[in-house]
């Protein structure tokens, strides 16, 4: 009840109205039955914009960090996401990963849209990183299809860190369904699994028009996190005085 509250009445409306959204290719989308859309991850406005612009219900999988933050705010971002039926995700170790994909299952076979950022963070500084396996198992385990989409200008609008997005039009563009039933039965294969997962990517790719990296999103954010610390501590600022 009150995700349709959100999407029609208190959220919904602000959103179309501060971002002005461009909706492209909202067709492919299936009108009924499981699927999985697949995005680009590129701010924290994701999250609610694809939900307010689907005729569909949608439930994603959200990180964990989400429905644990501290203090009042922390607790109201937690009730926010519960009551929008978003799942809680903890990203760590191999485990996690695991639950992630039974979570994400589970919402498929009642017959829901699942979506899904297969780089499994946000990007840092807007390029399409790495995608991660998980997609491709849940996609051939459940037998559906996958829909990629591209989120165009939420990174202009809103990038990490920025709390407050700025008025500006952002575009949604889906992709035809990519179908792969013809790996049915192989979800355990690594390779099957990296070739259906890279095939998604590249989907989203061509819609975003992004620069791609061949790494994982996490680990190239830890890489320039060292690199900045590095040269901050072989030439430290000057105090002012």
């Amino acid at each position: 009840m009150f995700y349709y509250l959100l999407k029609y009445v208190l959220l919904g409306p602000l959103l179309r109205l501060v971002f002005r959204p461009r909706i492209e290719g909202l067709e492919n989308v299936p009108a009924t039955g499981p699927a999985i859309v697949a995005g680009n991850h590129l701010s924290f406005s994701d999250h609610f914009l694809m939900p307010a612009i689907l005729k569909r219900r949608i439930t994603f999988l959200a990180k964990a960090e989400y429905f644990t933050g501290p203090g009042l705010r922390g607790r109201l971002t937690a009730f926010f996401f519960r009551s929008a039926g978003q799942i809680p995700v903890d990203r760590s170790g191999q485990e996690a990963g695991r639950a992630a994909i039974r979570e994400g299952l589970g919402v498929l076979r009642r017959g829901e849209l699942l979506g899904i950022y297969p780089e499994g963070t946000r990007s840092h500084d807007g390029r399409l990183y790495k995608g991660k396996v998980g997609v491709a198992v849940m996609a051939l385990t459940a037998g559906v299809e996958v829909v990629p989409c591209a989120m165009i200008g939420t990174f202009e609008a809103q990038p990490p860190g920025k709390v407050i997005p700025r008025i500006r039009p952002v575009t949604i563009r889906f992709g035809k369904p990519l179908d792969f039933a013809r790996y049915a039965g192989m979800e355990r294969q690594k390779a099957v699994l990296r070739a259906v997962t890279d095939e998604i990517m590249y989907a989203i790719l061509a819609l975003s028009e992004q620069e791609y990296v061949d790494q994982y999103a996490a680990v190239a954010r830890a890489e320039q996190a060292r690199a900045t610390d590095r040269k901050e501590r072989r030439f430290p600022r000057a105090p002012l005085a």
